[in-house]
């Protein structure tokens, strides 16, 4: 086993339409929680690709990111098990496409929509205090271009 310090690295979706933000209500190992479209980077993957991949698998719809909203690191410290990780977060925004009749992904309860404020009045059932920020910094009009990231070819298969 190695002890190399390995961060995980995470997608979120902020998608927001009419004053709502789309949520997901997850199943966790810290109870039921809110969160944004989110996952982890899976192999092959870009950080494009992979937001688009969890946003369909947890909410049942197509996004087409246009802009990174922010990059985020914090430590989460499970209640239930004592372990430690490190996460960094690529949230982006973008053009939110259609609705897909699907099973939502495993652990995923359902979709909501909630504007800043219900957000805000139940932050205590977040997944992590990345999801107020997310949405924070998307309203403060924090974009960056997706040609700030880059990804070799050989670390993704288009």
């Amino acid at each position: 086993m190695s002890d190399i310090w390995k961060p995980s690295v995470t997608v979120a979706a902020v998608i927001e339409r009419e004053g709502r933000f789309l949520l997901v209500e997850e199943e966790t190992s810290d109870g039921i929680r809110f969160n944004q479209p989110a996952g982890h980077l899976d192999p092959n993957e870009t950080l494009e690709q992979a937001v688009t991949r969890e946003t369909l698998e947890e909410a049942a719809y197509d996004f087409v990111p246009t802009a990174l909203v922010g990059m985020y690191m914090a430590r989460y410290v499970s209640s239930r098990t004592g372990l430690e990780v490190t996460y960094l977060r690529f949230a982006f925004c973008g053009e939110l496409g259609r609705e897909h009749d699907r099973p939502l992904d495993t652990g995923i309860l359902r979709t909501v929509w909630m504007t800043r404020e219900e957000m805000l009045a139940c932050q205590d059932k977040h997944r992590s205090p990345l999801v107020l920020r997310c949405v924070d910094d998307y309203l403060a009009g924090k974009r960056a271009p997706l040609s700030l990231l880059y990804t070799h070819q050989d670390a993704a298969h288009a």
